[in-house]
């Protein structure tokens, strides 16, 4: 196989995966994953499928405000997966440097006569042809222009959370985190404690060739550099690892859980809290990680299995609704990493903020009180409540946790600050956890540390 053939197969898997995402609003991680799996890739192309995938996705509106400059009739119109080989060659084109320009308009030619016929494939020569004559090498000079239709195009967000982020964090802050989330994201993991230390971890990866460093604010990330299949790194087999992002990790830390202490993660898939939860508890204990999808129980489990964890037990359970039999037993702390808007996560996610509207914030809002109030009640007194997600939205956030403080007086706010480790202090504001991806090279993430006092 040729080259050019390698490229064009790798654009079309793309192709595939973001028809996918457009018509089944599905996340291009776990797309991603499958298409890797049951593909036999060299790892040029793995390393390729993701960054045309990824990098599509974080740029779809600049590339779309070039597409539909040359168009007769609105993008939206266009057949769902010539759309999007145009959305792939286009950033191919303009953002990616290693296929000279005709070979890529030449590829997606060809590829898209083979999946539509003649007729589209000269609208697609014609589309991209156009383009490449208007392609300026200058033009990546920053724009001048504030105005939010402008920033929505040139940081490709969509206008609704440019004007939500300049409302609340302000113009300056806004831009950093929109450029912030179109960097790629860190694969970032978690030593197993009970199986090795930090240092020995970082040592088996490096022997294995990995460029890998300790993470800057949890004590037990590390942060590699891998377009590789995780599942090939040294140490996961074992269970030396878990996949965790760093602001994930510290909202353990919020818990302080003791050994011997009986936990509900009343979210839990897939399990990166709960099974960090009992390694700070050395597997000691009960830990019960609830959730109502078999798909996210299967992944719990996986990762129990893996890490070699006795303590925690994984039950199917709708925490919107009543709990039952041993399930209602009082819990010393109660963690609830809550359903979200996600938008925290674009680095990882970039889909999410093609996927998303104002409306889902206000009712994941809903859902989140929803869920406190039902956990609420199956807490000790004395016990600690966390309340977590991976937003930035304040009706996520702040709103939720102050609401339910009005109504709930035998509850108190505890500063965050105390229980994170040392390095990952100053991330608390007003008594809040609050990880930034523009300040902190995280997922955005927010935490509240609640203490049932009566």
């Amino acid at each position: 196989m040729n080259a050019s053939s390698e490229v064009k197969t790798v654009r079309q898997l793309a192709s595939e995966i973001l028809f996918k995402v457009d018509t089944q609003k599905a996340y291009a991680d776990i797309l991603l994953d499958g298409t890797l799996r049951a593909t036999h890739l060299s790892e040029r192309d793995r390393a390729l499928l993701t960054e045309l995938t990824y990098g599509t996705l974080r740029w779809r509106a600049k590339i779309d405000a070039r597409l539909s400059q040359k168009l007769r009739r609105p993008l939206e119109d266009t057949d769902v997966f010539i759309r999007n080989l145009l959305r792939v060659t286009v950033y191919q084109l303009f953002f990616l440097d290693k296929i000279p320009d005709y070979a890529a308009v030449n590829e997606a030619v060809e590829l898209a006569k083979s999946q539509r016929g003649g007729k589209t494939a000269g609208f697609v020569n014609g589309v991209l042809r156009n383009l490449l004559r208007q392609k300026n090498p200058d033009e990546k000079a920053a724009s001048t222009d504030d105005s939010v239709p402008t920033l929505a195009t040139e940081l490709s967000h969509p206008e609704w959370l440019v004007r939500r982020w300049i409302t609340e964090f302000g113009l300056s802050e806004a831009v950093a985190l929109m450029r912030a989330n179109n960097e790629r994201a860190p694969l970032v993991l978690r030593a197993n404690r009970l199986k090795c230390s930090r240092d020995e971890m970082l040592a088996r990866l490096r022997d294995g060739g990995i460029a890998a460093t300790p993470t800057r604010l949890s004590p037990q990330g590390i942060s590699i550099e891998s377009g590789g299949n995780v599942e090939n790194l040294p140490g996961f087999a074992e269970g030396l690892f878990q996949i965790q992002g760093e602001s994930s990790q510290l909202v353990v830390y919020l818990l302080a859980s003791l050994a011997g202490e009986r936990i509900l993660d009343a979210c839990g898939a897939p399990g990166g809290k709960a099974t960090h939860i009992a390694e700070l508890m050395d597997d000691s204990g009960t830990v019960i990680a609830l959730d109502n999808s078999p798909r996210g129980l299967d992944r719990i489990r996986e990762n129990i299995a893996r890490l070699n964890l006795q303590s925690i037990q994984v039950v199917r359970a709708d925490t919107t609704k009543e709990l039952t039999g041993a399930l209602s037993a009082p819990y010393d702390r109660i963690l609830v990493d809550a359903p979200c808007s996600g938008l925290g996560t674009l680095r990882s996610h970039p889909e999410i903020k093609w996927q998303r509207q104002e409306a889902d914030i206000r009712r994941l809002s809903g859902l989140q009180a929803k869920i406190l109030e039902r956990v609420v009640g199956y807490l000790k007194p004395g016990g600690v409540l966390v309340y977590s997600t991976c937003t930035l939205a304040r009706e996520e956030n702040e709103l939720v946790v102050e609401a339910f403080l009005a109504q709930h007086k035998q509850f108190e706010l505890e500063d965050a600050a105390r229980y994170l480790p040392q390095a990952a202090r100053h991330m608390v504001r007003g008594g809040y956890f609050q990880a930034l991806p523009q300040r902190d090279n995280t997922d955005g993430f927010f935490a509240a540390r609640l203490r049932r006092v009566s």
